[in-house]
């Protein structure tokens, strides 16, 4: 990938005493249904692993051999979930921002800087850098949005067998023309936000 990697971040990050890093991103904030997840990653000092990118860019597979390799690796993650009722409760953005919080909270390891993807900063008092597309240019928070992605399609996989009419093993809860469709015929479940609007169809 582009952009900065964990050496030439971590390196800057020497430069100034701070040689810590941590990545943060989360996954489902645009869906219909399902909970917003996030994850905080923070790669051990010679980690080294090819083909780690931003999620989307990447196969279901591949993301799961990743996660995997992450995980055997010894780095540390934390997980940070808030579920559709919360999501209604405080918006969508809030959840988001909550969720990272969540994220970094069980990581419970000191560092020097989070990189946070998008542009909102956290409401925490720690060193913090807001990075647009830093799922993409940034390695720490590329491996977060791995992880997080990995959690939250894991857990619809469970929601589908819980609730088969709507399909969510296949579309994730994200507002596809099959799950507007159940939606049309079996109305919402516990799951969907309430809150979000979408387009019925026949």
């Amino acid at each position: 990938m582009g952009g900065l990697t964990i050496e030439a971040l971590n390196s800057i990050m020497a430069r100034l005493g701070r040689p810590h890093v941590v990545g943060v991103d989360e996954v489902g904030r645009g869906c219909l249904a399902g909970p917003v997840i996030a994850a905080a990653v923070f790669l051990r000092p010679g980690f080294s692993l090819a083909g780690i990118d931003d999620s989307k860019k990447l196969t279901p597979a591949r993301r799961e051999l990743i996660f995997n390799q992450l995980i055997k690796a010894g780095n540390s993650i934390g997980i940070g979930v808030v579920s559709a009722v919360e999501i209604d409760r405080i918006n969508i953005l809030q959840a988001s921002l909550q969720a990272m919080v969540k994220a970094l909270v069980v990581l419970n390891r000191d560092c020097d800087l989070v990189v946070v993807d998008g542009r909102q900063r956290l409401p925490l008092n720690l060193p913090q850098y807001p990075l647009i597309r830093g799922d993409s240019l940034c390695l720490p928070v590329a491996a977060a949005s791995i992880v997080a992605k990995v959690i939250r399609d894991r857990q619809m996989l469970y929601y589908d067998r819980l609730f088969p009419q709507y399909g969510f093993a296949r579309h994730k809860g994200y507002g596809t023309l099959d799950h507007r469709r159940a939606l049309t015929r079996c109305g919402s479940s516990s799951l969907h936000r309430q809150t979000f609007t979408y387009k019925t169809v026949a």
